[in-house]
């Protein structure tokens, strides 16, 4: 059966972080659901203005984590900040964590590792700017292209999307 990853986004993910992976990880032939808050269409933000819309595959409200071989959260200033205020976005992070799945997040990505409370004691990178709150909530931080701890998978940049990529296919085919 083909794996699945659950991508949570909203309007304004970063558009590489999240359009990137998601090509990489269908070609190397994994099935990827783009699921938000939202039906229809979510916008990215391309690094200073609006960019390409991605296709909702389906509403946060309809999806368990039960249901996916893991999840990955794309960056961007604005996407992390909304999902982050969204009750069942959190829930969901809670959800896989509690089920060891793998879970990804690049750029302000690891905010919602933040929100769930599940960053303590765990070593995770992420845009500079979020850093305090990583440490702060009592994550070991390190600025690596992608640091690895358990099923946490994190990145801190659109560059860093080779790295996070292979990182997310590699766990998902140990599993």
């Amino acid at each position: 059966m083909t794996k699945r990853i659950l991508i949570l986004a909203t309007d304004g993910f970063e558009q590489s972080e999240l359009i990137e992976p998601k090509k990489t990880l269908e070609a190397a032939g994994y099935e990827t659901v783009v699921a938000s808050d939202k039906n229809g269409q979510i916008k990215g933000w391309n690094h200073t203005d609006w960019g390409e819309s991605v296709t909702v595959d389906a509403l946060m409200s309809d999806v368990e984590a039960a249901d996916f071989d893991a999840l990955m959260l794309p960056g961007g200033q604005m996407n992390p900040d909304k999902l982050r205020m969204n009750e069942r976005a959190v829930e969901l992070v809670e959800d896989f964590d509690d089920a060891g799945k793998p879970i990804a997040a690049i750029c302000h990505g690891p905010w919602l590792l933040v929100e769930a409370d599940i960053v303590d004691g765990r070593t995770v990178t992420g845009w500079p700017s979020i850093r305090t709150d990583l440490e702060n909530a009592g994550a070991d931080v390190v600025d690596e292209e992608v640091a690895i701890d358990g099923n946490f998978i994190t990145s801190r940049k659109p560059e860093d999307i080779p790295a996070f990529s292979k990182a997310l296919i590699d766990a998902l085919e140990a599993d």
